[in-house]
């Protein structure tokens, strides 16, 4: 599991107890936002450069030289990342009230922007902790260890639920906004327990780290020439985010929080199928383009791609249809209401548009810097804000689609990012399977029209009473619905002969062996 996959479902489970605890408002807007700054600078440098920068350079380490060579350059660039976040970290805590105001555009009211710097202040160090687990995550799955990384965001969601209930329950019994600094705090412990959860992992590889300040090495400038692009890129994913925290925030108390919920559930498939595949992709890949062996880059390339059609088109018709039904069941609880449920589950609906482009996207973007045209993703994603923007403003103002606008063009953004890249990765290597694709792409929509007539069955007759329904009830009856869809999805892809449902079953081993 990479960083990016443990801190997808380590919020997700956070954010359904703190849902319940807040509600979808002011109190949760400002930890939502206050959490989300952060991470704009992990996603910046930890997860989105660094980790494919290292596993990239580190596999092809692994693959010409060495384990020996291999360790060395993971103790110089741990070093370095850890030299290099330790002042990102003082500097985000010196400046947070800038940032706040910058990702809200200062249309917040003066109590709500204060709560938001001091909690941005308590969580900003969690961004080191992720930092340096993405780069333990990184050489254990280019060790092709999968299962301890896995495991990290159980330690996660138990130091920062636990940890942070009980720190704000002794603050604030009754969950008011002095909590919230409990709860900040616990994402610090769950932060380190994360990090230091993987280091028997790592001994049992072989890797036992020295600190290393001599970063004038090969190896080094390698990791470094990749980022550069990649950080570049980055920035231009993080130039959309503060678009989009921007309009979400001018719109008032919620939209913040609800968007967030339904982006956090659109991850969900997308952290299990996407991204699992495209880490068990990216060293084989990085390894095919380092020996020059372009037909089996293709090859693996191609299938990570259709495995993951068939494992998000399912995912994103369930999460389109029983939208309302499962945020009722994960969070309508506590102080999390019927309208918020309605609310969070039509921006769902949205998202779940571009979940099979954000899926293909974790396989291919990845497969550009292990062929050397790190340039590429960087372009793309600049001609993407653009886009952003204009989308934007159509869909939430000129449309007045308000917060689900907002979901629409992400979705809209990510399936244009894909297109693109696919394209040009066509042209690169000179085909990628595309009859073989769009032949298992047509089979693979057969079936899904058909678990679609499940799912409109079960809103129509198991599900029409969901409100009069107890919790039970209605987590008997959602989990029915889509158990009868996934049988018949698959049974229907598996008489299709659909080639990857195989694999579908390898990966579910593999995921879990340990």
């Amino acid at each position: 599991m990479t960083a990016a996959q443990d801190r997808r479902a380590s919020t997700r489970a956070t954010g359904i107890v703190f849902a319940g605890l807040f509600g979808a408002g002011r109190n949760l807007d400002a930890f939502l936002m206050a959490f989300r700054l952060p991470n704009l600078l992990r996603d910046l440098f930890a997860e989105g450069a660094l980790s494919t920068a290292f596993i990239t350079t580190f596999s092809k380490q692994i693959a010409v030289q060495g384990d020996e060579s291999a360790w060395r350059l993971a103790n110089k660039v741990a070093t370095l990342t850890a030299v290099f976040m330790s002042a990102v970290t003082l500097v985000g805590i010196l400046f947070a009230p800038q940032l706040v105001d910058l990702l809200t555009w200062g249309s917040w009211p003066p109590d709500k922007t204060a709560l938001t710097i001091l909690l941005t202040r308590i969580m900003w160090p969690f961004m080191l902790l992720v930092s340096l687990a993405a780069l333990v995550m990184g050489v254990l799955n280019a060790k092709h260890v999968f299962g301890p990384p896995a495991m990290a965001s159980s330690y996660f969601n138990l130091g920062s639920i636990i940890g942070g209930v009980a720190i704000g329950s002794w603050l604030d019994p009754h969950f008011g906004a002095r909590s919230l600094i409990g709860l900040a705090i616990g994402t610090l412990i769950g932060g380190t327990w994360q990090l230091i959860a993987q280091f028997p992992s790592l001994h049992r590889v072989g890797y036992m780290y020295r600190t290393d300040f001599r970063w004038r090495d090969e190896g080094v400038r390698t990791v470094l020439a990749l980022m550069g692009p990649a950080v570049v890129a980055a920035s231009a994913v993080q130039v959309n985010v503060l678009i989009n925290s921007g309009f979400a925030a001018s719109l008032g108390n919620g939209p913040v929080s609800w968007l967030n919920i339904a982006f956090r559930l659109m991850q969900l498939p997308l952290g299990i199928f996407g991204v699992a595949i495209g880490t068990v992709t990216l060293p084989l890949v990085a390894k095919s383009a380092a020996i020059g062996n372009i037909d089996e880059f293709r090859a693996i390339l191609a299938r990570g791609m259709r495995l993951a059609f068939l494992l998000t088109i399912p995912s994103a018709i369930g999460l389109t249809m029983l939208a309302s039904p499962i945020i009722s069941v994960i969070y309508q609880h506590g102080r999390f209401t019927a309208e918020m449920t309605r609310q969070t589950a039509g921006a769902l609906q949205f998202y779940a548009v571009g979940l099979v482009s954000y899926a293909v996207l974790k396989v291919l973007t990845p497969a550009f810097y292990a062929v050397g045209k790190r340039n590429t993703p960087m372009v793309v994603s600049f001609l993407a804000i653009g886009t952003n923007l204009f989308l934007n403003w159509l869909f939430t103002f000129r449309l007045g689609w308000g917060h689900r606008g907002l979901a629409f063009s992400t979705s809209l953004v990510a399936t244009f990012n894909f297109l693109l890249l696919y394209g040009l990765m066509w042209r690169h290597i000179r085909g990628l399977e595309t009859r073989r694709l769009f032949a298992g792409l047509g089979k693979i929509c057969v079936a899904g029209v058909l678990l679609a007539l499940v799912c409109w069955a079960a809103n129509h007759w198991w599900l029409d009473a969901w409100e009069r329904l107890r919790f039970f009830e209605k987590l008997f009856a959602l989990l029915a619905a889509i158990v009868a869809s996934l049988i018949t999805f698959f049974g229907a892809a598996l008489l299709l002969r659909v080639d990857e449902v195989q694999d579908v079953v390898d990966l579910v081993r593999q995921r879990f062996r340990p």
